[in-house]
This record gives C-alpha cells, sequence and structure tokens, in this order.
C-alpha cells in the first residue's frame, strides 16, 4: 500500500485535462504508465521543470546499490530520446532550453538523448545537488558503510526520520532542490530537464509530501519523473506546485521552511536563491 497520502502541510489540487495536449499517440515503449496520467493534467504556460530518473540502465545488486558506471541499457537509450520525441511534439510546451543533470553518465545520456530525441542540442550542466553527496548525503565516509548494510529503502526511511548520521535534514535536502530548481527556472511555455537518481527523486517527494516512511510502492521507476512549477512570487512566498503519477499537488515553501526551523536547525545552513537574505 502506499504511503504518499493526504496530509495539511499540502494540498491536493482536481485539475481537468489539458485541451491543448495531443495524446493520440501512444506512448514511448517502456515508459511507466504514470508518466501519460501526469501529462494529461499540466497547465498551460508555466515554467515548467520535468525531474525525472534516468532511464534505463544495466542492473544493480540485490540491496539496490547501483555502481555510478552503470551504464544505460540499449532499451533505455532508445526510451529516452523517444520520450523527447513525445514530449515535444505532444505537449505546449519547448523544450529548446539548457538542462541540468546528475554529473553521472546514464543521467547526462538520458538529458542528451531526451534533447535529440527533441530535434536540440543544448548545454547540459552538471549539478552536484542532483547526486550523492550532495542533496542528501554530507558525509559519504559515514553513510556509504550504512547503505551498504540496511539497503536504498531503509536507507531513505531513516533519512526522511531524521535518523542518520553524515546527512542534511530532510527539509534543508528538500529545500536545496526547490531553490535549485527556483533559480534554474525556464521562460514561461518552456520545459525544462532536471535528470537524477531514484534516491533524490524518492526523498523529495517523501519531503514534499511530508512522510515518515515510503515503501516500494512509491519507489522511482526509471525514465519516471515529476512536474513541477512554481508560482510568480519570490522564493520564501511561493508555492511548488507537482504533478506525479496523476496527481497535482501544492506545497507552500514557507511550510517547508517552518518545519525546517521547527527541526532547530538554523536558516542559515540552507543554500537559497541569491535574493533571499536572512535576517
Amino acid at each position: 500500500m502506499t504511503t504518499f497520502s493526504t496530509d495539511s502541510s499540502y494540498s491536493l489540487l482536481l485539475s481537468e485535462p489539458s485541451s491543448t495536449l495531443k495524446l493520440d499517440m501512444p506512448a514511448p515503449a517502456h515508459l511507466p504508465d504514470s508518466m501519460m496520467s501526469s501529462v494529461s493534467l499540466l497547465p498551460e504556460n508555466k515554467r515548467l521543470i520535468l525531474f525525472t530518473r534516468h532511464s534505463l540502465r544495466e542492473r544493480s545488486d540485490g540491496k539496490g546499490f547501483a555502481s555510478y558506471q552503470l551504464p544505460l541499457t540499449a532499451k533505455g537509450r532508445v526510451l529516452a530520446k523517444s520520450w523527447g520525441r513525445w514530449l515535444s511534439s505532444h505537449l505546449p510546451y519547448s523544450l529548446d532550453v539548457d538542462s541540468i543533470s546528475s554529473p553521472i553518465g546514464r543521467c547526462i545520456d538520458t538529458a542528451q538523448l531526451m534533447q535529440e530525441g527533441a530535434g536540440l542540442q543544448r548545454l547540459i550542466t552538471e549539478q552536484p545537488l542532483l547526486v550523492e553527496p550532495g542533496s542528501l548525503v554530507t558525509e559519504p565516509e559515514l553513510t556509504s558503510v550504512v547503505f551498504k548494510e540496511i539497503g536504498v529503502l531503509n536507507f531513505i526511511n531513516r533519512f526522511l526520520q531524521g535518523n542518520l548520521e553524515g546527512t542534511k535534514n530532510a527539509y534543508q535536502g528538500g529545500i536545496d532542490i526547490l531553490s535549485l530548481f527556483y533559480q534554474y527556472q525556464p521562460k514561461p511555455g518552456q520545459l525544462m530537464l532536471a535528470v537524477s537518481h531514484d534516491t533524490l527523486l524518492s526523498a523529495f517527494l517523501g519531503v514534499m509530501l511530508d512522510v515518515p516512511e515510503i515503501d516500494w510502492n512509491d519507489w522511482p521507476k526509471m525514465m519516471e519523473g515529476v512536474f513541477l512549477w512554481f508560482d510568480e512570487k519570490p522564493f520564501t512566498e511561493a508555492s511548488a506546485y507537482f504533478v506525479w503519477r496523476g496527481v497535482v499537488y501544492q506545497r507552500p515553501i514557507c511550510s517547508l521552511l517552518e518545519s525546517y526551523r521547527a527541526t532547530g536547525f538554523a536558516p542559515s545552513k540552507l543554500l537559497l536563491p541569491p535574493e533571499v537574505k536572512w535576517r
């Protein structure tokens, strides 16, 4: 049973399918079904970001430990390219914008292939917040041993519960990623790609939905992602809107900041947009 459920710190929004979407063509093979449920709910003319896990890669070990050297499979390369082509031809959004990505090869390749599918060749900026150590881990020499002992799912749950030495406060991790996206927002009517890993995406969603624990039903599949945008306000006054598995949510950033402060952490530790000044 999925544990991503309702909570007072965010809102579930009702949304009608966009009248400008062209959903007459089948989805790319091997694309998670949830992505088609999500694209049908996207608004128009927003500064849209697709925060996605990379495409299909070679298999990892039994505990979910995936070496950063694991490449995309042949099917994964085809999927990334066909998904980029589908998005560019079916959404009322332009993908003609630079992308951001984890520095790991399979993530950069996913972004590049999606751009190629859209008929583009744009800059892909490597972002350390989209890999570990980064938005979750601060002391990898401590966490790597625990990760291999307890497995990836238990690792993320302990992170969400604030019970994992060598990591950030969970709310800080979520706010760091949001502030990165806020600074890299594209122009209205554009869709920017942000390619990362399952651990970061699952932790980010856990924070955004205020759940202390997730299970494997919640785990992002390869090439599964969340569509996200902000309203046109300063960062600390804005809400983040996101579509995950066919449901639209709203999360005020101020509620994340309040939760972060409630845990006893100082705001000076946060990575925030340059215009945000703490007093």
